[in-house]
C-alpha cells in the first residue's frame, strides 16, 4: 500500500454548528480554518443525498431551466488531477458548456456502470441563481457572508490544484467526501509557484501534487508540509478558509456536491495586480533602488502605523493618503488611470 504522505498532518481546528453572531465573533476574525460540523446538515439537499448518488441527481436535476454551467472535462488518464500539460503550454483538460440534466446523466451512468476510470468532470462555481434558480430556498447558510451567492461544484471523483482565493470562502460539502489540505500564507515559497498569468481558473497554482509529491524536484515542499493542515469533510459540515491561504481540495465519490460562498470584508481592487505591476516597475530595478522602494512599501503599505502616514497633513490635503471611503478608492483609481496614461 502506498505511503499516504498527508496522514500524520495537523488536523484542522474542528467545533461545532455555530451561529451567525459567533461566526462573526470568534470564527471569521481569527484568521485560521475551521471545520464546522454539521453546520449544513439540516439543508434539504444533504437531506437527499443520504437516499443515494440517483437521489442526489434527481434533486438536482429538479432545478433545471436555468443557464448550462462551465464543465471541466479530463481524459481517464488524469486520474481526476485538473492541472497543466506536460510543457505547460496549455492544461490536461478541456471546457464544454453542459445542460445539468446532461451533467447529472453521464455523473450517474459512470456511477451505476461502475466505469473503473471514468472521464473527470467537474461543473465549477456554478452561481445559484442563474444555473440552479430556486436553490437557496431550502438551502440557505445562515452566516454572515454579505450578498456572497450560493456556488455549486458538482462532479466525480476530482482534485483541485493548491491554490488560494482572495475572498474568504465557507465551503459546504453536500453529497460525497472531501478532504481539505491547508498551508499558510507564508509557505508560498515552499509550493513552487507555478505561472502567474496563465492559470487555470483566476489564481495561481503550486506545481506540486501533494498526493504524491517529487520531494526531489520540489524539496522544499516538505518544510510545507510541516506547516500544513487536513480536515477530512462529510455531507453536512462546512469549512472556513481565510482569504489568501493555499488550499488543495480533493472529492472522493462517484457523485460529490459542494457549495461555497465567497465574501469580502471590503471593495477593494486585487492585491495581485498590484504584485503584477510591482513586477514590472520594481523587480529588476538595481538592488539599491530596490531597496529604497521597499522602504516606501513598508511606510505606506505594510507598515505598523500606515493609518497615520499622513497625520501631519490637513485632512484637506491628504487627498489619496485620506481615511477609506469610497471617495478615496475612486480618487486612486483616477490617479492611478492617469499615471498608467503618462499623464502624471
Amino acid at each position: 500500500m502506498a505511503h499516504d504522505p498527508l496522514v500524520n498532518l495537523d488536523r484542522v481546528v474542528e467545533r461545532p454548528a455555530v451561529d451567525p453572531d459567533t461566526f462573526a465573533r470568534e470564527v471569521a476574525p481569527d484568521y485560521r480554518p475551521v471545520v464546522l460540523r454539521g453546520q449544513v446538515r439540516h439543508w434539504a439537499a444533504v437531506q437527499a443525498g443520504r437516499g443515494g448518488d440517483r437521489a442526489m441527481a434527481e434533486y438536482l436535476a429538479g432545478f433545471g431551466g436555468g443557464r448550462p454551467l462551465d464543465v471541466m472535462i479530463g481524459a481517464p488518464e488524469i486520474e481526476g488531477r485538473f492541472f497543466y500539460n506536460s510543457d505547460l503550454s496549455g492544461f490536461n483538460f478541456h471546457r464544454q458548456q453542459v445542460p445539468l440534466g446532461q451533467l447529472l446523466g453521464e455523473l450517474l451512468r459512470f456511477a451505476e456502470q461502475d466505469v473503473a476510470q471514468p472521464h473527470a468532470l467537474y461543473a465549477n462555481a456554478a452561481t445559484a441563481p442563474e444555473h440552479l434558480p430556486g436553490w437557496d430556498r431550502d438551502n440557505a447558510l445562515n452566516l454572515p457572508t454579505g450578498d456572497a451567492p450560493a456556488r455549486l461544484w458538482i462532479g466525480n471523483a476530482t482534485r483541485v490544484a493548491t491554490h488560494y482565493d482572495q475572498s474568504s470562502n465557507i465551503a459546504c460539502v453536500v453529497h460525497g467526501r472531501r478532504r481539505f489540505l491547508l498551508f499558510p500564507p507564508d509557505q508560498l515559497a515552499n509550493l513552487y509557484i507555478g505561472p502567474l498569468d496563465q492559470t487555470m481558473a483566476g489564481p495561481p497554482s503550486s506545481m506540486v501534487d501533494p498526493d504524491a509529491p517529487d520531494l526531489t524536484r520540489y524539496p522544499r515542499f516538505k518544510e510545507a508540509l510541516r506547516h500544513a493542515q487536513v480536515a477530512e469533510l462529510e455531507p453536512g459540515d462546512a469549512i472556513f478558509v481565510p482569504a489568501i491561504w493555499w488550499h488543495h481540495v480533493r472529492a472522493f465519490d462517484r457523485l460529490n456536491v459542494l457549495v461555497n460562498y465567497w465574501w469580502s470584508t471590503e471593495a477593494t481592487t486585487s492585491p495581485f495586480g498590484a504584485l503584477v505591476h510591482a513586477l514590472m516597475s520594481i523587480r529588476d530595478l538595481p538592488a539599491p533602488e530596490k531597496a529604497a522602494w521597499r522602504a516606501w512599501f513598508d511606510h505606506y503599505v505594510f507598515g505598523d502605523d500606515t493609518g497615520n502616514v499622513a497625520a501631519h497633513l490637513p485632512d484637506s490635503a491628504r487627498g489619496i493618503l485620506g481615511s477609506a471611503s469610497r471617495q478615496r478608492t475612486e480618487r486612486l483609481r483616477a490617479f492611478l488611470i492617469r499615471m498608467l496614461g503618462g499623464q502624471v
